[in-house]
């Protein structure tokens, strides 16, 4: 479990070629080194485990469901990538509960400046979209954000100095893909109430 608070921004080493698994090994400034062998760990939102760790370096495969459903198949070596660490017992839960299960891959669409902020919206599959409400949590590339706007399949948030100074999305150009995981309360509620309205025999927007 995490909290969409990233610790430090990393960078790919070296990318496997594999086609249905790949190692990746990235760089950081966190002590990875720390983590035992088979931890979770963040990258971009999505959660991987540690298969391999020395100072300064840890190594992570990339499975099919990870290479089909998130921006990690695009990783080349220099990129930079969002780390956290899991939340541990007693930890402060600063932005919102993020599993690292992203849901799928939005698009921003629009970014302008909004005094020292940045608004960004992002276009997201509709079967990510209708978890999205306005003022509910949203993880985009493992950055808890406050979503502000919902339109249709799009949704809006705002990228404050501290976001803007410590994560990569101020730096993310219009039409490039991100990693998109939905509020986990909010999926398990829509799960439960669709299947109680089912069971009743209720027609959605029938009264």
């Amino acid at each position: 479990m995490f909290t969409g608070i990233v610790e430090s921004v990393g960078e790919v080493v070296e990318v496997g070629s594999g086609a249905a698994t790949r190692r990746v090994l990235f760089s950081s400034s966190l002590p990875v080194e720390r983590l035992p062998l088979g931890a979770s760990i963040a990258v971009d939102g999505v959660c991987l485990t540690v298969v391999d760790r020395a100072p300064g370096r840890f190594a992570a495969d990339l499975g099919p469901e990870t290479l089909a459903l998130t921006t990690l198949v695009r990783l080349r070596a220099g990129d930079k990538v969002h780390l956290e660490r899991p939340l541990a017992v007693g930890d402060a839960l600063g932005g919102h509960m993020v599993s690292g299960h992203v849901d799928g891959i939005g698009t921003i669409v629009a970014s302008h400046a909004h005094g020292e902020a940045r608004d960004i919206q992002i276009a997201a599959p509709p079967e990510i979209a209708r978890y999205v409400v306005p003022k509910g949590s949203v993880a985009v590339d493992g950055v808890s954000l406050t979503v502000n706007l919902v339109d249709g399949e799009r949704f809006g948030v705002t990228l404050v100095p501290h976001t803007l100074a410590a994560t990569l999305l101020g730096r993310r150009a219009v039409g490039e893909p991100v990693n998109v995981e939905a509020d986990l309360i909010a999926k398990h509620v829509h799960r439960l109430v669709t299947h109680y309205v089912g069971a009743l025999g209720i027609r959605p927007g029938i009264t």
